[in-house]
């Protein structure tokens, strides 16, 4: 009896760890997927590796993240896909925050998918979420300081807030509460931007969001070196990275046009 729990624990152990073996094989498959911008393909092995680990805390941000990367290369008339790939990334980002409370990739998605999922709702709600979406990205760099995509949602949030009409204005005061509100301000958004810019110069997104909050605030030579930027660097591991670049395109042809 002895032998037989002891060769059926080996048996278990042994499972596990090819189990886990398997997961980090798809793991490394779906970043090198996602690298390639193959986003099927690269969800495709999160899911694989979640099947095996459904609360693998690095299977669930990631397949959050790209989850998100693949809504956003949709057109509009996709929008009923394209809504519920947010909705499915905003539980795989929770489940990471479940799996690893303390670890700043969650968080960050939670903040980015819940993000993402408000687009669809009113303006009401839109600015309550507004503020959990400023509380998971903050929580991220509180985790980690030099958390690029976390310093990036922060200099967006800013940047979003300055960007609502005045009636919604009104909403976001009484909502997110006045002390709050007032933090959100154009030079907040180009710091962050810079922050993240400075964390990660390569990544294509920090430079175009940039330019966008320095169009905003009227620098138009400081918005053109960042575009510049845009145009000089190559794709990357994002989705997105190629419509990125037609987007810094076409507002540099703003700024030029003006």
């Amino acid at each position: 009896m002895r032998a037989f729990v002891l060769a059926a624990t080996a048996a278990a152990v042994c499972a596990t760890a090819v189990a886990a073996q398997d997961v980090a094989t798809h793991l490394t498959a779906g970043d090198a997927a996602r690298c390639e911008r193959n986003g099927d393909q690269a969800l495709m092995h999160y899911r694989e590796a979640l099947a095996l680990d459904t609360a693998n805390y690095a299977a669930n941000w990631k397949a959050s993240r790209v989850l998100v990367d693949i809504g956003l290369s949709l057109p509009k008339a996709e929008k009923a896909r394209r809504d519920s790939l947010y909705a499915e990334a905003r539980q795989f980002a929770e489940r990471a925050v479940r799996a690893d409370p303390n670890g700043a990739d969650g968080h960050y998605m939670v903040a980015v998918a819940i993000g993402r999922v408000a687009l669809n709702m009113g303006a009401r709600e839109r600015v309550r979420l507004a503020k959990v979406i400023r509380d998971e990205a903050l929580r991220a760099t509180e985790l980690n300081p030099r958390h690029d995509g976390a310093l990036h949602v922060l200099g967006r949030w800013n940047a979003e807030i300055q960007r609502l009409p005045g009636i919604t204005k009104f909403f976001a005061r009484t909502f997110l509460g006045a002390s709050i509100f007032r933090e959100a301000t154009w030079p907040n958004s180009e710091m962050y931007f810079n922050q993240a810019v400075a964390v990660e110069p390569d990544n294509i997104y920090h430079h175009l969001d940039l330019a966008e909050t320095l169009v905003d605030m009227e620098k138009y030579a400081e918005a053109r070196t960042q575009l510049d930027r845009v145009a000089q660097l190559p794709l990357g591991c994002d989705l997105n990275d190629p419509t990125y670049k037609v987007q810094g395109v076409a507002l540099m042809e703003r700024i030029v046009r003006r």
